[in-house]
Formats: C-alpha cells, sequence, structure tokens
C-alpha cells in the first residue's frame, strides 16, 4: 500500500471516538425511521453511519451482517450491537442497541395499551399504508449503494442476482444458510488475490476497547440492574424474561422464521394471548418501527403491563446481542486472514442480492394501488437522485398515506 492510500487510513485512526450521545442521537433516528422489517433497519443504519456520517465502510456493515445472519435472534438488533461495538466497543454496542430498540418499544406499547383498551387500530392504518412503498424504497436504495461496494465483477455479479432470486423464490433459514455457504465456497476459490488485498488493508485498523470505562459500565448496567431486581419479585416478570431470552437463542433466520415459535410459546404452551390477540399483535409490529421480534413488548405488556414488556424485550434482545458482540471480537481478530476475506467476497456479494429479495418481500406487503407505486418511486428518486435523508422520506410518506389512503 502506498503512502496515499495509507493516508486517509491514517486520519480515521487518528479521528477522535463519536461520543455516546452522538450515537445515542444517530440509533434514535434510525430506530424511529426503520418500519418494515429488519432490512428496513439495517438500510436505514446503512444510510446513516456510512452513507451520511462515514463513521464505518460499507464492507464492514455487510460482515455485521454477514455474522449477524448466521447467530441467533433479531438479525436487525444484531447488526446495530456490531455497529455500535465497532464505534465506540461494549458501552457503544450497548447504547446502540438500547436507542434503536427504544422508538418501538414505546410504539408497541402505546398501540397495545390503546388495543387492550378499546380493542381497535384502524385509525392509524392509512399513515403505514404510505410508509410501507417507502420503506422499500429505502431498502431498494440501499441494496443500490451495498451491491456497489460488493460487487466487483461478473462472478459476483452472478452470486447477488442468484441469492436474490433464490431467496424470493425459497425464503426460509435453509436457504439463506445454503446461498452464504456456496458464496463463501466461490469467494475462496475465485477471490484470493482480491482477499489478500483487502487484508492488508484491514489489518494496520485499530481495534475498538475491550471494555468501557468503569462509570460508563455502570451507566449501562445500571437498567439491567434494576429489571434484575425486579425480575426477582415478580415471577411473571422473571418468567417473560426467561421465556423471550430461550426464544431468542433458539431463533435463526429473523423474526418471521420467529413467529411460528412465538405462536407456539404465547397462546399454546402459556396461553398469555388468544389467537385473535395474536394474529392483532403481530398486525402492530407491522404498524411501528423496528423487527418483528418487538412483539415480545405486546406479550409482556398483556402478561405484566409496562414491566412485563420491559422484562419480555431484555429477554428477547440481550442475549444475541451479547452472543454477537462476543462473535464480533473474534470477527475482528481474523478479518487480516486472507482465507476469511475471500470468503467475505463472496458473502457480501450475496448480502447485496438479499437486500433486494428483502424489498420485494416488504413491497408485497404495501397497498396494491396506484398510489403505493407513485409513493415508491418519488421516494426513491429522493433517496438516489437527491440524497434526501430516510427519515424526511418517511415522514412524507406517512402524510401521503394519511391524505391518500
Amino acid at each position: 500500500m502506498g503512502v496515499n492510500e495509507r493516508l486517509p487510513l491514517l486520519a480515521a485512526q487518528a479521528a477522535p471516538p463519536i461520543p455516546l450521545a452522538t450515537l445515542a442521537m444517530l440509533f434514535l433516528r434510525i430506530g424511529c425511521t426503520s418500519v418494515g422489517g429488519f432490512m428496513a433497519m439495517v438500510s436505514v443504519t446503512q444510510n446513516v453511519i456510512v452513507e451520511r456520517r462515514r463513521l464505518l465502510p460499507a464492507s464492514d456493515l455487510l460482515d455485521g451482517l454477514a455474522l449477524a445472519s448466521v447467530l441467533p435472534g433479531p438479525v436487525a438488533i444484531n447488526v446495530v450491537a456490531y455497529t455500535g461495538y465497532r464505534l465506540r466497543g461494549v458501552a457503544g454496542a450497548a447504547v446502540a442497541m438500547l436507542c434503536a430498540v427504544l422508538p418501538a418499544f414505546l410504539c408497541i406499547v402505546a398501540l397495545g395499551s390503546l388495543y387492550f383498551r378499546f380493542g381497535g387500530m384502524d385509525a392509524v392504518r392509512p399513515i403505514f399504508q404510505g410508509i410501507t412503498p417507502a420503506i422499500v424504497a429505502v431498502v431498494l436504495a440501499a441494496g443500490c449503494r451495498l451491491w456497489s461496494a460488493a460487487v466487483g465483477s461478473r462472478r459476483q455479479a452472478m452470486l447477488g442476482a442468484g441469492a436474490a432470486i433464490l431467496l424470493t423464490a425459497v425464503p426460509g433459514l435453509p436457504t439463506t444458510l445454503a446461498v452464504m455457504a456456496a458464496a463463501a465456497a466461490v469467494g475462496c476459490r475465485y477471490h484470493r488475490q482480491q482477499a489478500q488485498a483487502a487484508a492488508l488493508e484491514r489489518a494496520p485498523a485499530a481495534a475498538p476497547p475491550r471494555m468501557p470505562s468503569p462509570l460508563v459500565l455502570a451507566a449501562v448496567l445500571a437498567p439491567l440492574a434494576v429489571l434484575s431486581w425486579l425480575a426477582l419479585h415478580s415471577s411473571a416478570l422473571l418468567k417473560l424474561a426467561a421465556v423471550f431470552a430461550g426464544m431468542s437463542l433458539l431463533t435463526f433466520g429473523g423474526g418471521y422464521v420467529f413467529i411460528p415459535l412465538l405462536q407456539h410459546t404465547v397462546v399454546d404452551a402459556y396461553g398469555w394471548l388468544t389467537p385473535r390477540q395474536f394474529v392483532d399483535g403481530l398486525a402492530l409490529t407491522q404498524l411501528s418501527p423496528g423487527p418483528v421480534m418487538i412483539s415480545s413488548a405486546f406479550v409482556g405488556l398483556k402478561v405484566a403491563g409496562v414491566a412485563g414488556a420491559a422484562a419480555a424485550s431484555a429477554g428477547m434482545f440481550i442475549p444475541s446481542a451479547v452472543l454477537m458482540i462476543a462473535a464480533s471480537g473474534a470477527m475482528q481478530r481474523i478479518r487480516g486472514s486472507a482465507t476469511v476475506q475471500a470468503a467475505l467476497c463472496g458473502v457480501r456479494a450475496a448480502l447485496a442480492g438479499m437486500v433486494f429479495s428483502a424489498a420485494f418481500a416488504i413491497a408485497r406487503l404495501a397497498a396494491p394501488a396506484w398510489p403505493s407505486f407513485l409513493i415508491c418511486a418519488l421516494a426513491l428518486l429522493a433517496l438516489v437522485r437527491f440524497r434526501i435523508d430516510a427519515a424526511w422520506v418517511v415522514a412524507c410518506a406517512a402524510l401521503a398515506g394519511w391524505l391518500v389512503f
């Protein structure tokens, strides 16, 4: 690597770490605008962290997405935890995850409280009918950016296109794992030279701090300590936290794979929800930002109020995030390996294709009417041509939905 090529890398290393307060505000914005499933949150994270603030390279975020895709738990929150860890270590991961989940949690608690009191949610549905096509545009725009960063050859383009087609035709965890394994094998076979250059470029990068200061650690762990105390004094809270922690560590492949397990557990096994309440709870998650797994807050709210929602959400998100952070540390220690980089050359291309598959899946949730197509097209134009912030695009789409539908 020449002197001129090393200057940006050295400048990035010399830059001061992002303040935790700034990180919190960024992920609050991400959490507020991530309506439409896990890939929507990943796409908005890519837009804010990679494109606008340039805090991480696109390849780094794709590495996190690859790791989150093969670990249990909510993919989006695991990617958020990985991003926070890369920026500010363990404290950054905790702050990023808390702030990304908080808007969805508050939304579900508010909507769930109204639902359990009045039993209806039709009044707000037009807003989200406008938001859904805008989220399709957000995901498509992110897919285009990730494609340009990850695909540099005909073989990688074939990997990406094949992944998009396969995941659209046969969605699910087995297909995802098979595609990623095949992409890694192709990368190891055909991208060794490209990987050696990437490994040399990444080797000098500074590792994130392993542990935060005692004061920051105490601030991060204080809410967990309070929640643990409440759990010890309430069998219902303890049961909620334990049940959802178990489901978190048994769920691979994202939120939609989680739905059958959730139904069996909360409807059949424990009787916490009726079948009708279960379906309505899933509908509410589609009308709120954040991942499908925030439905844990809806269940906890029904069982034990707001404290129950907090206990169920903590059990749902914290165990898999801890596992993700531990795996992230291992990835940083081996990312200088040419073999690992070769595999990632293939995996990143496949993941870029999977983003387009996710956009198609979200598009099927949109209202099949001409306003949906118009909102999607205008949102995509605003994001790609004029580079307008996704938060403003989603807000305008919500207003359009309220006026049109």
